[in-house]
């Protein structure tokens, strides 16, 4: 059978944030149970470009695969290839609308695990392309009623709540005050491109979880230390992964109010060898930077959906 390139157009088609975390939630069982490997993303650069690579391997899904892509001032574009066991090239696909579902299913799955199961509201900071999906995918695990969005660009943060309101049919408003989309709130999600921290962890109430997503580098944060510090349990996508680009960790391991033996692998919680809250008033926070796992399994429904319904274009190999 020939490899088939798949475009963004078709993941738009064939895939949805509910399958994503459906794929998302298996994938990260999978792995938990030694079915699954995932290497961590790497990064080559020169003035003007980044590459960035990650890969992974699945003998549930009979597939391994990786996902390489660029990042320029004229911005980033995504590829993801997928192979069987055999070696053989499978499918070559376009990945940033993957990459968002993706990201913001493995959210989706962490908040079923870890935020109160009546939560009904949420506060978001970041009003972009990651902030839709990881809104869609926490509305689609929990009862939300109320999302109150916070970007420091007034037009972006008020388009968005009026757009999303509409897509998800719930109340999403914008404030004016980081505060307002931090305070007394059982969920924050930071989903944004900031270097230095959009938050007061003081702000935080008993009981909330708080999803960090934004930032993969250790030059950036989202959180400041005092989030970490009164977090009762700390869950990452990949503790290896975090420990190598979660920056959110940076200012607390320097202040020895942090080490890494508090922090769970999302894989480890879902199998039941780890702990995603302690009480119904411990704050929870999770971390994540992305992994190749994640979309590699979703490539591979993606493969499986374009296969029946007779999409994509055959390559030459």
């Amino acid at each position: 059978m020939a490899a088939i390139y798949l475009t963004e157009a078709d993941v738009e088609r064939l895939l949805d944030i509910r399958v994503a975390i459906e794929v998302c939630d298996e994938a990260f069982r999978r792995w938990g149970a030694g079915e699954a490997d995932n290497v961590p993303r790497v990064r080559a650069q020169v003035p003007g470009i980044v590459l960035h690579t990650m890969s992974a391997a699945a003998s549930y899904l009979g597939m391994v695969g990786w996902k390489c892509y660029t990042t320029t001032r004229k911005g980033a574009r995504f590829h993801l290839g997928l192979a069987n066991l055999d070696g053989e090239m499978l499918a070559l696909v376009e990945a940033d609308r993957l990459g968002q579902l993706r990201t913001g299913a493995t959210t989706g799955v962490a908040a079923a695990a870890m935020a109160l199961p009546l939560a009904s509201e949420v506060g978001l900071f970041g009003a972009g392309w990651q902030a839709q999906a990881q809104l869609e995918a926490v509305a689609a695990v929990r009862p939300i009623e109320v999302v109150y969005v916070y970007s420091r660009d007034e037009r972006r943060r008020t388009e968005f709540a009026e757009r999303m309101s509409a897509r998800l049919a719930i109340d999403v408003r914008p404030v004016d005050r980081p505060q307002e989309a931090a305070a007394d709130l059982p969920i924050v999600i930071t989903a944004t491109s900031s270097r230095a921290p959009v938050f007061d962890g003081n702000d935080l109430a008993e009981g909330a979880l708080v999803c960090a997503v934004g930032a993969n580098w250790l030059s950036r944060t989202e959180i400041d230390s005092t989030v970490v510090r009164r977090a009762d349990n700390i869950v990452c996508d990949s503790v290896k992964a975090c420990q190598a680009e979660a920056g959110d960790f940076v200012e607390a391991l320097e202040k020895g109010i942090f080490d890494w033996s508090r922090a769970v692998d999302l894989a480890d919680v879902l199998s039941g060898r780890a702990t995603a809250r302690n009480t119904r008033d411990s704050i929870t926070l999770f971390k994540s930077v992305g992994l190749a796992l994640e979309d590699v399994a979703l490539g591979a429904k993606l493969l499986q959906r374009a296969g029946e319904q007779g999409v994509g274009c055959e390559l030459p190999f």
